[in-house]
């Protein structure tokens, strides 16, 4: 199969491709999505093979706006409805009951419960809107691999799987969207991102927990993220916790270090083996992925340590995507 690569003018070609059944990547203010039709089970289903990702992972319901959501929710309460004031468009997923009969059970994983999700990209939002219908949206990368923020990556992963890819440049985010669950009370949030627990828990005047459990092996997860290991280069990543331990690594040139530009300068150690995240937090959610996947295409790397952070809640997004890159493996 041909992968295409769209542009801006192009869009209408790709929206007759899904409106076809198949697969097109998308850009968002996170990461890219690989899109489908999200009310067809048969291109669904394609996500699932493209990706090699397990077919009890529920998949994210993207769309234009708040209306194109109401047919395959059972309600949309008050507490998502100000949410969705405050947040929408943008990097934030909203967890409700589906509508009984409305979506595939490709798409739930048998749930009673489904994530929509509104991006903040006017490419990904008139794309949409010229199909006229939701689209799937997890990230488009081949499963277990770090998530894509430029067409590059999805292209590097997905060549030859998928039919096209809508190019947007360099994502702004570059870590997925935060997902809160209403289904229950209080909210529950699912998995972590730009938008903080105390942010959602000032809209809703209630307190937000953060989910931290482990799904079990024969449970369905709620969300994306929650079961299988994720975000995860081939070489064996290390989460350095203290910024001074990186002076006492024994590094050598089959090591790949990712930290601040600060704490990369300290350091004797080709420019090759070091990726800048940049000179904060902010930055280094930004980078984060883009730095894992710059080192997975140097077969020499056979360790990455990566710099840690314990910022509060505005590191949460980061520490999780890292402490699953690692598997848990800290200094």
């Amino acid at each position: 199969m041909e992968t295409k690569i769209f542009n801006k003018d192009q869009l209408d070609e790709a929206a007759k491709l899904l409106s076809q059944g198949q697969l097109v990547a998308f850009p968002t203010e996170t990461v890219y999505g690989l899109g489908a039709l999200a009310t067809r089970e048969d291109s669904v289903k394609k996500v699932y093979a493209a990706k090699g990702r397990p077919s009890d992972n529920p998949l994210i319901v993207t769309v234009a706006d708040e209306e194109m959501m109401r047919p395959y929710a059972k309600e949309v309460p008050e507490r998502a409805e100000k949410l969705i004031k405050r947040f929408w468009p943008g990097p934030l997923t909203i967890l409700l009951f589906v509508k009984e009969g409305t979506l595939p059970e490709a798409v739930t994983g048998g749930l009673k419960t489904v994530a929509f999700r509104c991006p903040d990209d006017q490419l990904t939002h008139d794309l949409i809107a010229k199909l006229g219908k939701p689209i799937v949206g997890p990230s488009a990368n081949t499963s277990t691999k770090p998530s894509p923020t430029t067409a590059q990556h999805v292209y590097h992963d997905l060549k030859g799987k998928i039919a096209g890819i809508v190019d947007g440049g360099e994502t702004e985010v570059g870590l997925e969207s935060t997902i809160v669950d209403l289904s229950v009370e209080p909210a529950v949030v699912l998995r972590p991102g730009k938008i903080t627990p105390e942010e959602i828990s000032e809209v809703l005047g209630e307190d937000v927990r953060v989910n931290t459990g482990k799904v079990g092996d024969k449970d369905v997860p709620k969300a994306p993220g929650m079961k299988y290991r994720h975000y995860a280069p081939a070489a064996q990543v290390y989460v350095v916790d203290d910024p001074e331990s990186f002076k006492t690594l024994k590094l050598d040139e089959s090591c790949g270090v990712m930290a601040l530009g600060r704490i990369l300068d300290t350091l004797d150690l080709p420019l090759a083996n070091k990726f800048d995240l940049g000179r904060d937090l902010v930055d280094a959610d930004h980078n984060l992925f883009g730095g894992l996947r710059y080192f997975d295409d140097m077969d020499q790397i056979k360790k990455i340590y990566v710099q840690g952070f314990t910022e509060g809640e505005e590191s949460l997004a980061y520490m999780n995507r890292l402490n699953k890159a690692a598997g848990g493996h800290h200094l």
